[in-house]
């Protein structure tokens, strides 16, 4: 399918969407965000795909929202088409196969809240972040706040968040809002690599644990916590791609999970 605001590939089952304003440093707008959603969905019904990497065309990641087509036109009263309850980007990345980020330069307000919610986010060594809503007088969205916290801490995410600041990937990396860095030309190679190493296992499991991870990372109650995981996995054990897993190590081979799960 075309798109006039992203790329699409497919690389060793692995699907790679690709921002590409690179014009604008990929400034985020409505039509993308629309494009990225919907990209995301006919991933996930793909059997042929097993996760996705998302990431940047030319020097940008993305540079935020696109003040002329976002916010200068929400402040005129303009329809932006961004009206918040269309979509629940959250939810569709949580619920997703997994999703590794590849930053492969600035990423800033949208640009990096967009990515907390995947699964993994790899920077290259020329990445600028930042949580600049603060200097835009706005606060951070999509679940932000939350998983900012997880991720680096309150004393970390409130100095991120607090002064606006931009930092280059090699700190991001020591403060845990990024899980690893490598050179710009080995990122989307490393990502790709990274992509299907999730999504190689069995689809159910995976979807259970993206869904154990979100409801139990901030749950202390550790009796809702060992609900959720048991009912998980009384599922998992009926699943066919738990019995390919048994015949498999049995049978001394390697799992054909695809196979399973269209028994």
């Amino acid at each position: 399918m075309a798109y006039e605001t992203i790329l699409v590939d497919t690389v060793d089952s692995v699907r790679v969407l690709t921002m590409n304003r690179p014009e604008r440093l990929n400034a985020w707008t409505p039509k993308m965000g629309a494009e990225l959603s919907e990209a995301i969905q006919l991933a996930n019904e793909d059997d042929d795909v097993v996760a996705m990497v998302l990431t940047g065309e030319g020097r940008g990641f993305c540079a935020g929202a696109d003040i002329e087509a976002v916010f200068k036109a929400q402040a005129d009263g303009k329809d932006t088409g961004n009206s918040g309850g269309t979509r629940d980007w959250v939810n569709q990345i949580r619920e997703s196969k997994p999703m590794v980020a590849a930053i492969n330069g600035a990423a800033v307000g949208v640009g990096l809240t967009q990515v907390l919610p995947m699964d993994y986010l790899i920077a290259s060594d020329q990445a600028k972040l930042s949580m600049r809503f603060v200097k835009m007088g706005l606060v951070p969205e999509l679940a932000s706040s939350h998983f900012l916290a997880s991720r680096l801490g309150f004393g970390n995410a409130s100095e991120l968040m607090l002064s606006g600041k931009t930092i280059m990937a090699s700190e991001a990396k020591e403060i845990g809002l990024v899980d690893r860095v490598t050179s710009q030309e080995e990122l989307v190679p490393v990502a790709i690599e990274v992509a299907r190493g999730m999504g190689d296992n069995p689809l159910a499991s995976v979807r259970h644990i993206k869904k154990l991870l979100t409801a139990n990372a901030s749950d202390s109650d550790l009796k809702a916590v060992q609900k959720r995981e048991m009912e998980a996995l009384k599922e998992c054990y009926v699943s066919e791609e738990h019995k390919e897993a048994i015949s498999a190590f049995l049978e001394k081979r390697e799992p054909d999970f695809k196979a399973a799960r269209n028994r």
